[in-house]
C-alpha cells in the first residue's frame, strides 16, 4: 500500500506539473491502488491524474500507456515488469518495496539489482528534463544493501554449471557435441569459461590448480566426464569411457525436446513402468524438479484442503502438507476448472498447469519409445486433458464452447454418446434434451468431432513379416473455426495385446482438403509376426487434440495363409580362377584389363558361353554380372551370327552407360552394330534392322514388340538378357513380366526358342522366378548376398523425429563423422532422396569442414586447377561444393557439370560425392564408404514420404568397396528409427520379389487384344497363367487378397480379375465384348491406346473431351489431364509456388487445385510457351518429365481427332505440337522462334525493307512479320540477316541464329491426283493439281472427278537448300525441347466447308525429295467441292503450307463401277 508520505511527495510533484511512475512490486485484482488512491485523494484535479497499470488490464492497457505517453495523466502506478516492457519515461520513478513474489521459489525476494537499475533507467525524460529523479522505498536492514549494489559495479557471474547435465544432453541429442573433445571445446564457448578463468575460485578452482593448467582443459574434462556419468546413469545417453564417445538415446532426446531437467528423469526411471494408473501418473510428475521451489504455506493449507475435497477426482498422495501434494493438487484443480482465491496459489497454479503439460507429453514419448500400449493410450490422454481441462469420463462435446452448460450436464446425465448421436436425429436429440432447437447445434458438433474409418490389408512378406495397407477415410466435417486451416494430428499404433507390446507407431495428418473430399489416406508400414500365429492384432488410432476422438481396426490372422519357404541359396564352389583365355577368341580377350575370371564368373561360364538354357543369376552388387551377359552376347555372335541379342536395362542412364561402354569395346574392337533404342533416342527401322546387339528400356521393347508380327527384326531375337529382373516388385515391374510372357509367347508361334538371360542381386524366391522363365536346375544361380567380391561392414543408426527435413539435418553431423572414421582419405558417395537435400547436405558438410585444421582435406588435387575447372561449371552450388572436394550428382545438372563431376570423383580429384539414389542404379562409381542418408523419399502422388524399395537400398550399399583397390567396402545407413529392425532384417536377408501386375493388368491386355493374341476371355485367362503374377499367387495367396488355393477359387478369383480389368477397358472405349459374352473385338481407341503406350483412362478421357471444335486452350486442358501426368510431384510449398506462378501465365487454371499434378502441368507447359521465370530449379527438371510425354499423347490426340474426322480440332492439335517443341505460343511471332531473338528484337524485322539495300532489285520487299518472310528476305545469304540484326545481337548469337534459320525446312510443293477416269482412251492415269492461286472462275481449274471413288492425292516434296554448308541432318533445331527430335511432317486433306478432315498421313524428314500417297474417296453427290490439303511441320512454327484442290465431282460411268469393283475385290484379297 501507498503509505502518506508518498501522498505529499505526489502532492509535490504535481504541483510542479511533473510527471511520476510509481512501481509496486505487485497488484492483485482485489487489491485495486487506485480505489484507494482516489478514495484517500478526494481532489478531482487529482483523480484525473492517477492511472493504474498492471498486466491483468489487458484491453485497457494501450489505452493508460497512450494516456500517460501524451501527459493526460501525470501519476501512473504499475508492476516492476513495465520496467522491461514498455518503453515510458518520467520525471521522477519511486520504487514502493523491494520485496518480489517469485513463483518459482514459492516465496518473496528481493528484487534484483537489474531490475533496480532498468527502473531507474526510465526516470528522466531526454526531450524534457535535465535530470531525473529515482526514489526507492524499502527496509531498514536492506537500505546499505540496496546502496552498495548502486553504487559499486558487482559482476555478473555464470549460473552455468547447475543446468551443465542438461545442456550437454541437448548438444548430444543435437550432434553437435559426439565425444569428450568436442565438449571440452564447447564448454570454451561459454561465458562460465571466461568466468571461471576471470576469477576461478568462486568456481571452486584453486590458485595452484589454475597455475598448471592456465586453459582449464584438465578442469573442463573432468566437468564433462562427471556430468557424462550422471547422463550415462540415467540412461540419457551412452557414454563409453574408454574412447570418450557420447551417443544420444530416445530417453535422452525426449528429455531435451521437452526441456526435461535430468533430475526429473531419473525420477522418472525410478518410479515409472507399464502399469501405472493415472493416479500414479500424476503422482510422478508431481514430483518432477520443475516443481522443486513450490511450497506449502501456512495460510494455503485451509484452501487446498477444500480444494481437494471439491475438486480432486484422483488421489493426491503426500496430500495438503507436501508440496508433491499440493502440486497434485493444484493440477488436478485445474483440471476441473476449479476457483481459486490466494493469490499464491492462482501463480503456482499457472505455473504447475504449463509445465505439467509439458512433462506429460515428454512420458507420453518416452512409454511409446518404450513400446507400452496401455501406458502410451493413457498418457496421450492425459496430455489431452490437460490441454483442455476436461476430465476423460465427461462427454467430449465439453470441448466446444458454442453449447451451454446445462446441455452438456443433461446429455451427461442421459448417457448419450457419441455413437448413439450420430444415429440420431436433429430433433430426437433436442426432445431428449428438452429443448427443441439445441438439436441442430448439438448434431452439428458432433459430426464435427474428428473421427475416422480404417481398412487395413495384410501382405505376407515373409513368414516372419506382414506389410499392412491401411487406408484410412476422414469421417467427420470441417469447421475452420474448430479445427483451424491444416489438418488434424493423429498417433496411431500396431498393438499385440496379448504380449502387451506396440510394433509400429506413426503419426499423420488428415489434411483439411482430404476432409473436404473425403478423399482416403494410404499408410503402408512393416509389421512383425511370430509362429504359433497370435489370433489378432489391433490398430490403434488417436487423435493428437481431441478427447473422445479415436478409432480401433482389428486385423485379424484367422485366413492367413504363410508364403512357402525360400529354397536355399545356391553354394559358391572353391574352383580355381578360370583365365579369360577360355574364351578361344583372342579379340573377345582384349577386351578385357583382367586375366582371369571372378569366382562367381568361373562358376557359371560353361553355363553361359557353352550351353543355350535360359538362365537365371541372383548375385550381389557389385560382383560382375555385366560380365555375364558379354559372356551370353559373345555365344550369339559365335553360334548365331544372323539373329540379334537384346539387352534390357531398367533405366535410361543405365541404357547410356552400357552404349557408351560397348559402343568401344563391342562395336569399334568387334565390328558388331550397337543400337540405343530409348524414349530419347529413337534411331530410323535401318538402324535397327542392321544392328547386332539392341540396348533398349523396358517399356520401349514393349512398345516394339507389342507389333512382333509386322516386325521382322522383333522375330529375328535370339536372346534376350534382363537386367535387375528383381525390379519385377516394382511399379515398373509389370513391364518386365509382359515382355517376357510375350518372348515365351512369340517363341512358341516361331519355333525359335529365344533365350532368357535375367540377372538380379540375390532373391529370396529365386525358384518361383526361374520356374517362370523355364529355367531348369543347371541355369539357376543364386547366390548369397554375403557372396560379395569385396566384403561389405554396415552400420545402421535410427534417428527419431517426426518430420522429414529436421530429420535429414540432424543425419549431417553423424556422416561427416562416419567419414572421418571409416574412409578420411578414401572416395564416398552418400545418397540422399532429392536435390534439394544434395544441396543441404553438401553445405552443411562445408560447415563442419570449417572447423577442422585443413578444411580443403577432400580435395586431392592442386586448388589452381580446381579454381579453372570451376570456371566452367554452371552451377553455382556445385562451384562452392567443388572447392571444397565435395561433388554434387542429380538429374537437375547441366550434362556438362555432371561429366565434370563425375569424371573428377572416378580419378580420385574430389573425395566425396553426394547424389540421387538414381545413380545407384545409373553410374558405376564404387566407393570405399557408402553413406544412405535417409531410406525415404517424396511421392508426389501421395503426396508423403514413402520408403525406398529395399532393393533401391541394396543397389546402393552394394556401391561400397572396390574390387581393385579395397579388401572390404563399408556402408552406414541412417534410417528413420521406427525402421531400423526392418532393414536389419531385409539387408541381411534377400528380400522375396513379388508381381505388381494386378495395378496395370488392364493396360496390358489391351494391348494382347489390340495386337490380336487374345480374342476372348478365355484367351486372357490363359494369357494371366503366362505371368510370374500366376506363380507368386499360388506360392503367396494372402499377399493377392486369395483365400485359398484350390482350383474353384483360383478360377473364379482370375476370371473376376479378368472381367474387371475388360470392364474398365470397355468404359473407356478400348474394346467391345461381342453378344456371346465371350469373343473380344478391339476398338480403334485400344488401338491408339496400344500404339502410343497410353493409360486406357486416358483415351477415355479424350473420347469424352475432344470436340469438333475443341480451341488450343481446350485442347491444353485435355493434355495436361491425362493419366500419365498424375505422377508428376507437387512437393511441399508447391501448391503456393504454383498459385504465384498462375499469376504470371496467360491462361487461368482452377484456383482450387494449385496441388494438383495436372494443375502443375497445366502451369508448366505454359510456363514453357511464355518463357516466364520458374520458382524454383526442380520445376526446370519437372517440364523436362512434361514435355517428355507431351509429344507422344499430343498425337494420341491428334489419331483421335482423324478418327471422328474433326478438321478444326487436328489442326489445333498440329499447332499445339509445334508449340510444345519450339516453346512458344502459337500467337507469338514466328520469329520468336530463332535463338536469341526476343520480343523487344521484333521492330528491327519490322523496320528492315528491300528499297534500304543499294542497288538490289526484285526480291522480298519488307517488312518482315514471320519466318517465310525473313528467309524469303535474306536469299540465303547470312550477310543479309547479319545487317538486320547487327545492332541488337552479337557475332556469336548471329551466327547461332543463322544456322538454326539455314536449316529450317523450305519445301516446293506440286501434286496430282492418280485415278480412273470414264475415258477408254487413257484408263489409269495421273492429273496435275494446279498450286498457284488463279481464277476460280477458270475452268481449267477444276478437276473433273467420278463420285464415291477411290483417288489418290500424289504429293511430291522437295527440298531447297539455303545456303547451308553443313552435313544434312534428319534432327529439327529445338533448343527448348529436352531430347532429340526427328523432323517430320502431318498431311491433313480436308474440306473446310463441312469442317471435316478426310485424310491423315505422317511422313518423316524430306532429305531431297519426297512422294507420298494419300488415298481419299470422292463425295457421293455430283457438284464442286474444294478440298484443301496442309502440310503441316511437327517441329516448327510458322512453316505450314496449304493448297486448295478445285474438284467438280460428275456422276459415275459404268466403265468406273466395274473398276471399283475390281479395286475393291483386290484391296480384299490383300487384306486377307
Amino acid at each position: 500500500m501507498l503509505e502518506m508520505p508518498q501522498y505529499e511527495l505526489l502532492w509535490d510533484f504535481e504541483k510542479k506539473q511533473k510527471t511520476m511512475v510509481i512501481f509496486v512490486t505487485f497488484c492483485h485484482p482485489k487489491d485495486r491502488i487506485m480505489d484507494k488512491l482516489k478514495n484517500r485523494y478526494r481532489d478531482p484535479e487529482i483523480n484525473s491524474y492517477v492511472s493504474c497499470f498492471q498486466m491483468g488490464l489487458r484491453q485497457d492497457r494501450s489505452l493508460v500507456e497512450n494516456l500517460f505517453a501524451n501527459g493526460h495523466i501525470k501519476v501512473l502506478v504499475c508492476t516492476a515488469t513495465l520496467a522491461w516492457g514498455v518503453n515510458l519515461p518520467a520525471h521522477a520513478v519511486v520504487i514502493k518495496g523491494t520485496q518480489i513474489y517469485a513463483a518459482k521459489r514459492g516465496s518473496f525476494v528481493d528484487l534484483g539489482i537489474l531490475d533496480v537499475m532498468q527502473i531507474f533507467g526510465r526516470a528522466g525524460r531526454p526531450q524534457f528534463d535535465k535530470f531525473g529523479e529515482g526514489v526507492i522505498i524499502t527496509t531498514h536492514d536492506k537500505l546499505s544493501h540496496y546502496l552498495t549494489l548502486l553504487t559499486q559495479q558487482n559482476p555478473i557471474e555464470s549460473q552455468f554449471l547447475e543446468s551443465l547435465a542438461d545442456n550437454l544432453n541437448a548438444e548430444i541429442a543435437l550432434g553437435t557435441v559426439t565425444n569428450v573433445e568436442e565438449a571440452v571445446k564447447w564448454i570454451s564457448y561459454t561465458y562460465l569459461y571466461v568466468r571461471m578463468r576471470a576469477n576461478p575460485l568462486v568456481y571452486g578452482i584453486s590458485h595452484k590448480a589454475y597455475q598448471m593448467d592456465p586453459g582449464l582443459e584438465k578442469h573442463r574434462e573432468q566437468l564433462v566426464i562427471e556430468v557424462g556419468r550422471k547422463l550415462d546413469k540415467a540412461r540419457m545417453i551412452r557414454f563409453e569411457e574408454r574412447t570418450g564417445f557420447f551417443s544420444s538415446t530416445d530417453l535422452g532426446r525426449t528429455a531435451s525436446h521437452y526441456y526435461i531437467k535430468y533430475n526429473t528423469i531419473e525420477t522418472f526411471n525410478e518410479l515409472f513402468d507399464a502399469h501405472k494408473t493415472e493416479g500414479d501418473i500424476l503422482a510422478i510428475v508431481s514430483k518432477a524438479e520443475e516443481f522443486e521451489q513450490i511450497k506449502v504455506r501456512e495460510e494455503e493449507i485451509e484452501e487446498l484442503d477444500t480444494l481437494l475435497s471439491d475438486f480432486c477426482e484422483l488421489p493426491a498422495p503426500g496430500g495438503v502438507e507436501n508440496n508433491y501434494g499440493k502440486i497434485n493438487i493444484l493440477l488436478q484443480t485445474y483440471i476441473s476448472r476449479g476457483e481459486i482465491d490466494s493469490f499464491s496459489l492462482i501463480s503456482d497454479s499457472a505455473y504447475v498447469a504449463q509445465n505439467a503439460a509439458r512433462i506429460v507429453r515428454a512420458l507420453f514419448e518416452i512409454a511409446l519409445r518404450k513400446r507400452w500400449p496401455a501406458m502410451t493410450y493413457r498418457l496421450l490422454n492425459l496430455s489431452k486433458v490437460i490441454d483442455k481441462r476436461l476430465w476423460g469420463w465427461v462427454s467430449p462435446l465439453r470441448q466446444f464452447s458454442v453449447l451451454p452448460p446445462s446441455v452438456l450436464s443433461k446429455l451427461e446425465e442421459k448417457n448419450l454418446t457419441i455413437d448413439k448421436m450420430k444415429d440420431m436425429r436433429k430433433d430426437e436429440i433436442g426432445h431428449m434434451l428438452h429443448h427443441v432447437k439445441i438439436g441442430l447445434k448439438v448434431k452439428q458438433c458432433v459430426h464435427q468431432i474428428p473421427s475416422i474409418i480404417m481398412e487395413a490389408t495384410i501382405q505376407p512378406i515373409t513368414r516372419t513379416v506382414l506389410r499392412v495397407r491401411l487406408n484410412i477415410a476422414p469421417d467427420f466435417t470441417w469447421n475452420d473455426q474448430v479445427h483451424g486451416t491444416v489438418g488434424e494430428p493423429w498417433w496411431i499404433w500396431v498393438e499385440d495385446p496379448t504380449n502387451d507390446h506396440i510394433y509400429h507407431s506413426e503419426y499423420f495428418i488428415i489434411q483439411k482438403k482430404q476432409v473436404i473430399t473425403k478423399e482416403p489416406q494410404l499408410l503402408v508400414f512393416t509389421i512383425p509376426i511370430f509362429e504359433p500365429l497370435p489370433s489378432q492384432y489391433y490398430i490403434r488410432a488417436v487423435s493428437d487434440r481431441w478427447l473422445g476422438a479415436e478409432a480401433v481396426c482389428i486385423i485379424n490372422f484367422q485366413h492367413l495363409i504363410l508364403p512357402e519357404r525360400h529354397p536355399p541359396h545356391t553354394e559358391l564352389l572353391d574352383l580355381q580362377p578360370l583365365p579369360i583365355t577360355a574364351l578361344g577368341h583372342w579379340e573377345y580377350e582384349a577386351l578385357y584389363k583382367f586375366t582371369h575370371f571372378n569366382p562367381i564368373q568361373t562358376q557359371i561360364f560353361h553355363t553361359l558361353y557353352h550351353t543355350d538354357c535360359n538362365v537365371l543369376l541372383g548375385a550381389p552388387t557389385g560382383s560382375g554380372k555385366t560380365v555375364a551377359a558379354e559372356l551370353a552376347i559373345f555365344r550369339v555372335f559365335n553360334k548365331y551370327p544372323t539373329s540379334k541379342a537384346v539387352y534390357i536395362a531398367p533405366l535410361k542412364a543405365l541404357v547410356r552407360e552400357r552404349i557408351e561402354d560397348w559402343k568401344v569395346r563391342i562395336e569399334e574392337k568387334l565390328g558388331k552394330k550397337v543400337v540405343e533404342l530409348t524414349g530419347d533416342v529413337t534411331p530410323d527401322m535401318r538402324a535397327i534392322a542392321q544392328a547386332d546387339l539392341i540396348v533398349t528400356t523396358p517399356e520401349k521393347w514393349d512398345g516394339v514388340s507389342r507389333s512382333w508380327q509386322n516386325r521382322s527384326y522383333v522375330q529375328k531375337v535370339s536372346i534376350l538378357i534382363i537386367d535387375e529382373i528383381h525390379l519385377l516388385g516394382d511399379e515398373r515391374g509389370p513391364v518386365l513380366e509382359v515382355i517376357v510372357s510375350r518372348t515365351n509367347f512369340i517363341s512358341s508361334h516361331t519355333e525359335k526358342p529365344v533365350r532368357v538371360v535375367g540377372l538380379s542381386t540375390a532373391l529370396a524366391n529365386a525358384r518361383d522366378l526361374a520356374d517362370w522363365l523355364n529355367i531348369n536346375q543347371m541355369g539357376l544361380f543364386n547366390f548369397r548376398p554375403s557372396v560379395r567380391p569385396v566384403p561389405l561392414e554396415v552400420h545402421i543408426q535410427g534417428f527419431p523425429g517426426q518430420h522429414y527435413c529436421p530429420r535429414m539435418a540432424s543425419m549431417n553431423k553423424p556422416a561427416f563423422q562416419a567419414i572421418r572414421s571409416h574412409s578420411p582419405a578414401k572416395p564416398v558417395l552418400i545418397f540422399v532422396s532429392s536435390r534439394r537435400q544434395t544441396r543441404l547436405t553438401a553445405l552443411d558438410l562445408i560447415a563442419f569442414l570449417a572447423t577442422e585444421d585443413d578444411p580443403k582435406q577432400w580435395l586431392k588435387m592442386d586448388e589452381r586447377e580446381m579454381n579453372d575447372i570451376i570456371l566452367t561449371v554452371r552451377d553455382s552450388n556445385l562451384k562452392l561444393t567443388l572447392a571444397f572436394g565435395i561433388g554434387m550428382h542429380h538429374a537437375g545438372l547441366h550434362e556438362r557439370d555432371r561429366k565434370t563431376v563425375e569424371e573428377l570423383f572416378v580419378n580420385c580429384k574430389i573425395q566425396v560425392l553426394i547424389a540421387t539414389s538414381t545413380l545407384a542404379w545409373g553410374v558405376n562409381f564404387p566407393a570405399h564408404l557408402v553413406i544412405v542418408k535417409g531410406t525415404e523419399y517424396y511421392d508426389g502422388k501421395t503426396r508423403r514420404y514413402v520408403d525406398y524399395p529395399i532393393t533401391d537400398v541394396l543397389q546402393m550399399m552394394g556401391r561400397a568397396g572396390r574390387p581393385q583397390f579395397d579388401d572390404q567396402g563399408k556402408a552406414v545407413i541412417l534410417v528413420h528409427d521406427i525402421k531400423k529392425d526392418f532393414y536389419k532384417k531385409f539387408l541381411y536377408e534377400p528380400f522375396p520379389v513379388e508381381s505388381s501386375l494386378l495395378e496395370v493388368l488392364a493396360d496390358h491386355l489391351n494391348a494382347e487384344i489390340a495386337a490380336g493374341t487374345i480374342t476372348s476371355k478365355q484367351d486372357a485367362m490363359d494369357y494371366i497363367t503366362w505371368t510370374y503374377f500366376f506363380r507368386r499367387l499360388i506360392m503367396n495367396p494372402t499377399y493377392y487378397n486369395l483365400e485359398d488355393v484350390s482350383h474353384d477359387t483360383m478360377n473364379k478369383y482370375l476370371s473376376s480379375l479378368v472381367e474387371k480389368s475388360l470392364f474398365d477397358l470397355e468404359g473407356s472405349y478400348c474394346i467391345e465384348i461381342g453378344e456371346d459374352n465371350r469373343s473380344i473385338e478391339p476398338l480403334t481407341y485400344g488401338r491408339i491406346a496400344s500404339y502410343y503406350y497410353l493409360k486406357h483412362p486416358t483415351i477415355g478421357m479424350f473420347k469424352d473431351q475432344l470436340k469438333p471444335e475443341s480451341n488450343i486452350e481446350e485442347l491444353l486442358l485435355i493434355l495436361t489431364n491425362a493419366d500419365e501426368y498424375t505422377d508428376l510431384p507437387v512437393r511441399h510449398n508447391e501448391d503456393q509456388m504454383n498459385s504465384e506462378l498462375a499469376k504470371h501465365l496467360p491462361v487461368e487454371v482452377n484456383p482450387h487445385s494449385f496441388d494438383s499434378s495436372h494443375t502443375k502441368t497445366h502451369l508448366l507447359l505454359q510456363a514453357h510457351f511464355s518463357h516466364a521465370m520458374l520458382p524454383c530449379p526442380d520445376y526446370a527438371t519437372d517440364t523436362k518429365t512434361v514435355l517428355d510425354q507431351a509429344i507422344r499423347i499430343c498425337q494420341a490426340m491428334l489419331d483421335v481427332a482423324a478418327h471422328h474426322g474433326w478438321l478444326v480440332t487436328a489442326l489445333n492439335i498440329t499447332n499445339l505440337v509445334q508449340m510444345v517443341v519450339q516453346g512458344r505460343w502459337i500467337h507469338d511471332s514466328s520469329l520468336l522462334t530463332v535463338p536469341n531473338i526476343e520480343l523487344h528484337h521484333l521492330y528491327l524485322f519490322r523496320k528492315w525493307s528491300q528499297h534500304k539495300r543499294k542497288g538490289v532489285r526484285g526480291g522480298y520487299q519488307g517488312p518482315i512479320e514471320c519466318l517465310p518472310e525473313l528467309i524469303a528476305a535474306c536469299e540465303g545469304k547470312e550477310h543479309v540477316f547479319a545487317s538486320i540484326v547487327d545492332s541488337e545481337l552479337q557475332t556469336a548469337q548471329i551466327s547461332q541464329a543463322w544456322n538454326f534459320l539455314c536449316r529450317l525446312p523450305i519445301l516446293n510443293v506440286s501434286l496430282s491426283i492418280k485415278g480412273c477416269w470414264d475415258d477408254p482412251a487413257r484408263p489409269q492415269n495421273e492429273v496435275p493439281v494446279p498450286t498457284l492461286a488463279t481464277d476460280t472462275r477458270d475452268d481449267k481449274r477444276w478437276i473433273k472427278l467420278h463420285a464415291d471413288q477411290e483417288y489418290v492425292l500424289q504429293i511430291h516434296l522437295q527440298r531447297t537448300q539455303m545456303g547451308y554448308q553443313g552435313k544434312q541432318d534428319s534432327k529439327a533445331v529445338a533448343p527448348r525441347f529436352p531430347k532429340v527430335k526427328d523432323e517430320g511432317w502431318f498431311l491433313i486433306l480436308g474440306e473446310v466447308d463441312k469442317k471435316e478432315l478426310i485424310a491423315l498421313k505422317r511422313t518423316g524428314y524430306v532429305r531431297n525429295r519426297n512422294t507420298i500417297s494419300v488415298a481419299f474417296f470422292t463425295p457421293e453427290t455430283p457438284g464442286k467441292c474444294i478440298y484443301t490439303l496442309y502440310l503441316m511441320s511437327d517441329s516448327y512454327l510458322g512453316m505450314d503450307q496449304q493448297y486448295d484442290i478445285y474438284l467438280n465431282i460428275i456422276p459415275t460411268g459404268t466403265s468406273a463401277q466395274v473398276t471399283t469393283e475390281a479395286s475393291d475385290a483386290v484391296s480384299h484379297l490383300a487384306l486377307n
